[in-house]
């Protein structure tokens, strides 16, 4: 078996959070989607428009995290070829989603990998203490073969997602198959969930400078959920 650790398509490794965070590497359209979606002025349909694109890149580059098995075939010459084959089925990768800015992410899972699971948890913010609270969590049934895409657009203090990962956990999922997907992440949490829960993987889209005193990533795009659903 085999893995692509070593380098994700658009990704890199970010080490200074530990060899199990990766980022994309920013091309001229990744630069122009990131400043689109930012953008105060961009319309909502234009944030869920170019947010999704994002998000497509986003699922792509997380199988490629998966690992593979060689595999011998017969091209239509009658040649033989060396190839490769995903090693994980589509029906035990399991898409988690954090209610409800995570839901805007299940869409473009669904059209990547049509067979996946879906399991949902709902987790808010305590506006005051700026704790998370559990309400909801509802997981398909645990298959010790699954990997987990835990999905939220954005990491800011971290809270929400380590108590996801905590009821993963508690459910029988295992850490080292879990592969949180954001698009945007900040310092702080990177690196409170890296020493949390150091063997998850962790794609991000984009690493932004700080969490203000209000707990929003700076320099951000606002409120995701807002931004998406409204």
């Amino acid at each position: 078996m085999s893995t692509n650790s070593e380098y994700i398509g658009f990704s890199e490794n970010n080490t200074k959070f530990g060899n199990n965070v990766y980022k994309f590497r920013l091309t001229n359209q990744l630069k122009s989607l990131y400043t689109t979606i930012r953008d105060v002025n961009t319309s909502n349909k234009d944030f869920i428009f170019y947010n999704n694109r994002l998000i497509r890149l986003l699922i792509e580059e997380a199988l490629n995290i998966l690992p593979v098995n060689e595999q011998k075939i017969l091209t239509p010459l009658n040649e033989p070829f060396n190839g490769f084959k995903n090693s994980v089925g589509n029906t035990n990768i399991v898409g988690v989603s954090i209610i409800r800015a995570g839901e805007s992410m299940e869409f473009e899972m669904r059209n990547v990998i049509p067979d996946c699971k879906i399991g949902k948890v709902l987790i808010q913010r305590n506006e005051e203490t700026f704790q998370p609270q559990l309400f909801y969590s509802k997981f398909p049934e645990y298959d010790q073969e699954d990997y987990v895409f835990l999905l939220d657009p954005a990491l800011a203090t971290g809270g929400s997602v380590m108590m996801a990962l905590d009821c993963l956990i508690k459910q029988g999922y295992k850490e080292e198959k879990i592969i949180f997907v954001n698009i945007l992440s900040c310092p702080e949490g990177l690196d409170i969930v890296t020493k949390t829960y150091p063997n998850i993987k962790i794609l991000t889209g984009y690493i932004d400078e700080y969490l203000n005193e209000k707990k929003y990533i700076v320099p951000g795009l606002g409120d995701f959920g807002d931004r998406y659903f409204t």
